[in-house]
Parts: C-alpha cells; sequence; structure tokens
C-alpha cells in the first residue's frame, strides 16, 4: 500500500486501533499470566491460533490472502526471528528489571527506528519528527531517574530487545512496502514462521509438557478458560492492528503508539496494581513524553493531509 495515497483517516483509524488493543493485551496478559506462567507457551498458542486462523479464511474465501509462497517466506524468515528475539530478550530482561523501568527502556526504540531509517531511506525526516521523538526520548530518560534501580544483566537484556523490536519493524515496513503483502499475509508468514523457533524454545527450557498438563487443570475453571480464549484472540487481533499500522502509516508512528500506550498502560497501573511509588521525576517524564508523542501524531497527521491534497 503505497503510503502517500493512503487516506488520512485510514492512518489515524490505524494508529488508534494499534494502540487500543495493544493496551488491552497488556492487562488481559497480565490476568493470564497470574495463574498461568508459561509465558512462551502462551505465545507459541497465539501464533499457532493465528495462522490456522488465516489459513482457514483463506480456505473459506473469507480473505483474499494468498497461499503459502516459499520464496515469501525465505525474505520474511529475518522478521520472523527478529521478532522472537525480541520476545525472548524482553522476557529475560524482566528478570532483574521492575516493570516500570523495563517499560521506559523499551520506549527508546522510536529513537532508534529514527536513526535506523537513516540507513534505508532515501530521504530524511523533518524538524518536527526529529524534534518530537527526541522529546519523547527526553521523556523516558527524565522519568527513567524517579525510578532508578540497576541491574546489569536485565538492563543489557531490556537494550538488546530494543535492538530487535528495532529490526523486526524496519524489517516488516520495507516488506510491506516493497513486496506488496497485506498485513495479513505478514501476519500469516511471521506466524508459521514463528512456530519451529517457539517449539524448540518450550521444549529445550522445559515449559513443555508441563505447560500443556496446567492448562487442562486450569481450563476447567470457566473464568480462566474465558480469559485465556480472550489473550488468544486479542494476541491475533494486536498482531494484524500493528502491521496495518506499520504499512498504512511507518515503523516509527507505530512505536510512538507503542510508547503512548505504555504511557497508558503505566498511568492505569499506578491506580489499579499499586505498588510503585510515585516521584515528581516519574509525572514530569511521563508527561513531557506523552507530548512528545503527540507532538510527533499531529505532526505525521498533517503531513499526510499535505500530500493527499497534491494533485498526482
Amino acid at each position: 500500500m503505497d503510503k502517500d495515497t493512503t487516506p488520512p483517516y485510514l492512518s489515524l483509524f490505524a494508529a488508534l486501533s494499534y494502540g487500543i488493543a495493544s493496551m488491552a493485551m497488556v492487562f488481559i496478559n497480565k490476568a493470564v499470566v497470574m495463574n498461568y506462567a508459561y509465558s512462551m507457551t502462551l505465545l507459541t498458542l497465539q501464533q499457532m491460533a493465528t495462522a490456522l486462523l488465516i489459513h482457514f479464511g483463506r480456505i473459506m474465501g473469507w480473505t483474499r490472502a494468498k497461499a503459502l509462497n516459499v520464496d515469501t517466506a525465505k525474505k520474511l524468515i529475518l522478521v520472523s526471528l527478529f521478532y522472537n528475539a525480541n520476545v525472548a530478550f524482553a522476557l529475560a530482561s524482566l528478570k532483574g528489571v521492575n516493570i516500570p523501568m523495563y517499560i521506559a527502556i523499551k520506549r527508546l526504540t522510536p529513537l532508534a527506528v529514527l536513526v535506523a531509517g537513516l540507513f534505508y531511506k532515501k530521504g530524511k525526516h523533518s524538524k518536527q519528527v526529529i524534534l518530537s521523538v527526541s522529546l519523547t526520548a527526553a521523556g523516558v530518560i527524565i522519568a527513567a531517574l524517579g525510578d532508578f534501580s540497576f541491574d546489569l544483566f536485565g538492563y543489557v537484556m531490556a537494550l538488546i530487545s530494543v535492538f530487535f523490536q528495532t529490526m523486526y519493524l524496519v524489517l516488516v515496513e520495507k516488506s510491506g512496502a516493497e513486496d506488496g503483502l497485506s498485513s495479513i499475509e505478514i501476519m500469516f508468514y511471521n506466524s508459521l514462521l514463528s512456530l519451529p523457533f517457539l517449539l524448540f524454545l518450550i521444549i529445550i527450557t522445559g515449559e513443555f509438557p508441563s505447560s500443556i498438563s496446567l492448562l487442562y487443570a486450569k481450563s476447567a475453571s470457566f473464568y480462566f478458560f474465558l480469559l485465556f480464549v480472550l489473550s488468544l484472540v486479542m494476541g491475533i487481533i494486536l498482531n494484524y492492528t500493528m502491521f496495518l499500522c506499520t504499512i498504512v502509516n511507518s515503523a516509527l508512528t507505530t512505536t510512538i503508539v507503542g510508547v503512548l500506550k505504555g504511557v497508558g498502560s503505566t498511568t492505569l497501573g499506578f491506580f489499579l496494581l499499586g505498588g510503585v511509588q510515585v516521584h515528581f521525576l516519574n509525572v514530569s517524564g511521563l508527561v513531557i513524553n506523552t507530548l512528545g508523542g503527540l507532538w510527533y501524531s499531529l505532526a505525521k497527521y498533517q503531513e499526510k493531509l499535505r500530500r493527499t491534497a497534491i494533485p498526482r
């Protein structure tokens, strides 16, 4: 899809839907993990459900997604590997870094995407985009100073996760723009190519078969069963909206929306979960971070309005 000809309302819808789905997924997954600690098995089942649903939808004619192509799969293998590496290192970082600091470090991704874009794009970002992303990153640093518990291993794992997430988002954008793949098709390839890697992980880490036995025992509870199914469904919705946002907007837009989602999740977490002490630097940093994200979103939306208004 050509980003220059994408209707402004579709760009806005893609960003909003991804932000809402991403925020909802945080709380749904937390509710599931509180009763079911095997996160890698949960991710494997989400990817499996996504691949099966798209494949079934293609057979039934519900989607226009093309059949599996070996050459396309080879091109997207790195997308799948970077996606899973991002998740793996993110999970490892949580062993030594608390959740507020984890979110703060992950918010450095937009700056990393901005830098990466200088190497693969012909044009340069506008001053407003650069300043807004810089303001967002400055807000992260200020917020981090208010709750700074240092753990070398955790921080290294989180920063490596930021690197893989950046490469993942950039490759997704390039795949959609250059190969003409739809968001559903990228979802299908990513899910299918993820499965061998994820199955290997849950076996060598010892999650399988204990995770399946526990899942069977827990499924007797209607509350847990409902949450688990909702988690699978939201996993599909989240992946679709993320790919859609990246294709019709950009990798940078997707990460900025992720930053704003993180602000919302953190704010709700203070009220719903508790256990996090509020400091002046935390609040100040989050305000600056939010203003930077809103500034960027407004600048990109106005930029798209101007492009679509130019006669072709």
